[in-house]
């Protein structure tokens, strides 16, 4: 059984910072894209970052670039996302998703093999 269990989540002011991790379970985590997606209340789920099973492979969404970071720990079955400088507008339930391949290319296509249960990120002005 795959599981994906997100972590770091919480209420913080504009301007501050936060470490989301993923951990995962189940599956051979170096074969797979694992993206970072957000939902704010009442809109649609978006890709704000992703890692590809690729070394260096990472994207990030033009309203978080510079401000967030996303790494892999693979021993541990980690991803990280370090978040600085937020602002209101990264107010959201964040979730971790597994592509169906090792391209963010997967991820970034909507093609997800498996979901988190998501963090709640609140950034306050």
């Amino acid at each position: 059984e795959v599981k994906l269990e997100e972590s770091g989540g919480g209420l913080v002011q504009a301007g501050g910072s936060l470490r989301l991790s993923c951990s995962a379970s189940g599956l051979s985590f170096d074969d797979y894209a694992i993206g970072w997606f957000r939902q704010a209340l009442g809109k649609g789920r978006e890709e704000v970052s992703c890692i590809s099973s690729i070394p260096g492979g990472t994207y990030h969404t033009d309203s978080v670039m510079g401000r967030f970071t996303i790494s892999t720990d693979i021993a541990k079955k980690t991803v990280y996302l370090e978040m600085g400088t937020l602002k209101p507008e990264d107010t959201g339930i964040y979730y971790c998703a597994v592509g169906s391949v090792g391209s963010c290319l997967s991820t970034m296509a909507g093609a997800v093999k498996y979901w988190g249960q998501g963090t709640q990120v609140t950034v306050s002005s």
